[in-house]
């Protein structure tokens, strides 16, 4: 990561927390006078039903429109947006890996390509120690890890769904 962008990315964060939020992921595309930034924030308690609505995207939006504008660091023509991180979400900076320690990801690990792995754990000098399907455990640093996303676990959202409409029918027939 240059030095502006992780400039830009601390001053967000910054931002981003001081309205109750986390700072999921950053994406700044294009240059010169038409630069995309993409900003994903969460909530740091987030769990389903729990999560990121539109009027969340829209606070957040505003507040950093007014801040991008005032500085100018991104010039005069840029397009924001901000959403939720989604249900498979970016694991980003070493404090993602820390929250979702014990969860699946699909991870891709320079030289090794793309793999699904658990977090078993996470160590002070930026490893991470991944389990693979196969019962292999192997520390990797999180500098050699190019991108990773969260695996869904279909049938928890399925087993919340059930339990949520179950829950609805009985304060019906109360």
């Amino acid at each position: 990561m240059d030095d502006s962008l992780a400039q830009l990315v601390g001053d967000l964060r910054e931002r981003v927390e001081a309205l109750g939020f986390e700072l999921a992921d950053v994406q700044r595309r294009g240059a010169g006078s038409r630069i995309r930034l993409q900003v994903r924030i969460d909530r740091p308690d987030a769990a389903p039903g729990r999560g990121i609505t539109v009027d969340d995207c829209a606070l957040v939006s505003r507040e950093l429109e007014a801040w991008l504008d005032a500085d100018q660091a991104l010039g005069s023509r840029y397009v924001l947006e901000v959403s939720s991180p989604g249900i498979e979400r970016p694991l980003r900076w070493r404090r993602h890996w820390e929250r979702f320690r014990g969860c699946d990801v699909n991870v891709r690990i320079d030289g090794k390509g793309r793999r699904r792995a658990r977090i078993v754990d996470v160590q002070d000098d930026d490893v991470v120690v991944l389990a693979f399907p196969d019962g292999t455990e192997e520390p990797v640093r999180l500098d050699a890890i190019r991108d990773a996303k969260l695996v869904v676990d279909w049938d928890a959202v399925e087993q919340e769904a059930m339990r949520r409409k179950r829950d609805r029918v009985i304060k019906e027939s109360e």
